[in-house]
């Protein structure tokens, strides 16, 4: 990975980001896709765990096991059918599922509108709303506004919130597309500033402030170096 971030440092020197967003665009989205995972794994592992023994989760375990890998389409569609008769934690379960594969099946307004619903829904533990909103803002990145996706995810974007790294590295890609690269550095001295962010996240952010320096020659960027 770290080869293809010094490739895209180099390019980004000679290019404008309108052919790089082209080029690159994925690779963003794919290191803050795990950076998200990553915050929320613990969370999710913890809540489910401890029903996984019960009748429901081994209906769930069969509904994953029953699909072909990588029929996302298929997958689903039987979420879709085992959530309507689940207990409501699996069906929550389900939903989210449902709503990543939409999303790895390129159906992005379904998995966007599934993730809002879910961030929505009064009956979802707090922790799983907030995951919910997350993901949506990433899905968004592509299709909103700056200020449509800083708004989505100012809740979470302060000193305390456990999701703020997700929320800073979503706030500087959509910068990245807007060509704010003030904001661009702003959001990765964040990240790189916080002796929480795990290595990897702090790894990118130095790839997006060097980005804001390369792009801006503004200076106050290097301190996401």
């Amino acid at each position: 990975m770290s080869d293809i971030f010094d490739e895209v440092g180099e390019d980004l020197r000679r290019d404008r980001l309108t052919g790089l967003w082209k080029r690159y665009g994925w690779v963003l989205y794919v290191v803050a896709g795990l950076i998200v995972a990553g915050t929320a794994a613990w969370r999710g592992y913890d809540y489910w765990a401890t029903s996984r023994a019960n009748a429901a989760g081994d209906a769930y375990s069969q509904v994953l096991a029953s699909v072909k890998a990588g029929d996302h389409k298929a997958l689903a569609e039987s979420l879709a059918v085992y959530g309507s008769g689940a207990p409501k934690q699996y069906q929550v379960l389900a939903r989210f599922r449902a709503a990543s594969e939409h999303a790895a099946m390129g159906e992005m307004d379904n998995a966007l509108a599934a993730f809002e619903d879910l961030s929505k829904t009064s009956g979802v533990d707090q922790p799983l709303r907030d995951l919910a909103a997350v993901r949506a803002a990433l899905i968004a990145v592509d299709r909103e506004s700056l200020d449509q996706i800083k708004a989505r995810v100012d809740i979470y974007n302060n000193d305390i919130s456990p999701w703020r790294h997700a929320a800073r590295e979503i706030v500087a890609l959509a910068a990245v597309r807007a060509e704010d690269w003030k904001l661009v550095a702003e959001e990765a001295r964040k990240l790189t500033d916080d002796p929480t962010t795990l290595p990897g996240a702090r790894n990118r952010a130095r790839v997006l402030g060097g980005l804001a320096i390369s792009e801006a020659g503004n200076a106050d960027g290097g301190a996401a170096g």
